[in-house]
């Protein structure tokens, strides 16, 4: 074949906009349960 593209940057590409995606989710699960997560440890660190 005369003609072999590289399809490494086609990877590269899908596996940060994986990462991407995944930022995205735990920035949202931060912001709604923030004040949750965060009475919850300063329970315990009270209770110690």
């Amino acid at each position: 074949m005369l003609f072999n593209p590289s399809e490494s940057g086609q990877g590269f590409l899908e596996y940060g906009m994986l990462l991407v995606l995944v930022a995205i989710i735990v920035l949202i699960i931060l912001t709604v349960f923030g004040n949750a997560v965060g009475n919850i440890f300063s329970n315990v660190i009270a209770n110690v």
